[in-house]
C-alpha cells in the first residue's frame, strides 16, 4: 500500500469515528443512541485515539532525522474506537446477540496489537513481549469496564446484568490481548534481522 495511503489511514478512521459520534449526540430522536452516554464518547474517543500520535510525537517524531510514523499501529489502536461507534450505528449490540463479545474480543486483539507494535520493538526474548502485550491489554479491559460502568451502566437500565457481562468482557479483552501479544511477537522476529537472532 502506499505509504501516503498508510499516513492518511489514522485520519479517516478519526474522522470516521468523530462523525458518528456527532450524529449520536446532535440528531435527536434515534432510540439505539439514547442512555449510551454519547456526549461523553465524543470528549472521550478522539482524545483516547490521539494519545498513540501524541505521546509518540512528545517521545520520538522530534528526533532530527525525523522518523518515519508508525501509521500502522496508529489505526490498529484507532479502530477500535470506530467498531464500537459503528456497531452502535448499525444498532448490533441490540439486533445481534453475539455482537458485544465478538467486539471485545476483535477489537482487543486490534487495540493491543497496535500498542505492541509501538511499544514492544526492542522487547526481548518473545515470551516477555507476549506477557507485556497481554498484561497491557488486561489493565485496558479493566479500566474500559470501569469507564462503561461509571458513564452509563450504574443509572442505566443495564445494572442488573452488569456483573457478568462485566467478567465476560473483561475475559474477552485479555483473550485478544493475548492473541495480540502472539501475533507482535511472531511479527518482530519475522522482522528481526537474522544475524541478531543467534
Amino acid at each position: 500500500m502506499p505509504r501516503r495511503l498508510v499516513a492518511l489511514a489514522p485520519a479517516l478512521v478519526l474522522l470516521l469515528t468523530v462523525a458518528q459520534l456527532a450524529v449520536a449526540q446532535w440528531v435527536p430522536g434515534i432510540d439505539r443512541f439514547a442512555d449510551k452516554a454519547f456526549g461523553a464518547r465524543l470528549i472521550a474517543y478522539p482524545a483516547l485515539m490521539l494519545v498513540a500520535p501524541a505521546l509518540w510525537w512528545l517521545t520520538v517524531g522530534r528526533r532530527r532525522p525525523r522518523p518515519v510514523a508508525p501509521y500502522g499501529a496508529f489505526t490498529l489502536i484507532m479502530l477500535p474506537f470506530l467498531v464500537d461507534v459503528t456497531g452502535n450505528s448499525l444498532d448490533l449490540y441490540d439486533a445481534v446477540a453475539w455482537w458485544d463479545d465478538l467486539n471485545h474480543f476483535a477489537n482487543w486483539i486490534l487495540l493491543c496489537a497496535g500498542i505492541g507494535l509501538l511499544t514492544c520493538a526492542r522487547v526481548r526474548p518473545a515470551w516477555a513481549v507476549v506477557a507485556l502485550v497481554t498484561g497491557l491489554g488486561a489493565i485496558l479491559a479493566i479500566g474500559w469496564e470501569l469507564g462503561e460502568w461509571f458513564t452509563f451502566i450504574r443509572h442505566g437500565t443495564e445494572l442488573s446484568t452488569a456483573y457478568e457481562d462485566t467478567l465476560g468482557d473483561e475475559a474477552l479483552g485479555t483473550l485478544g490481548a493475548l492473541v495480540a501479544g502472539v501475533l507482535v511477537a511472531r511479527r518482530l522476529a519475522r522482522d528481526e534481522p537474522r544475524e541478531s537472532r543467534s
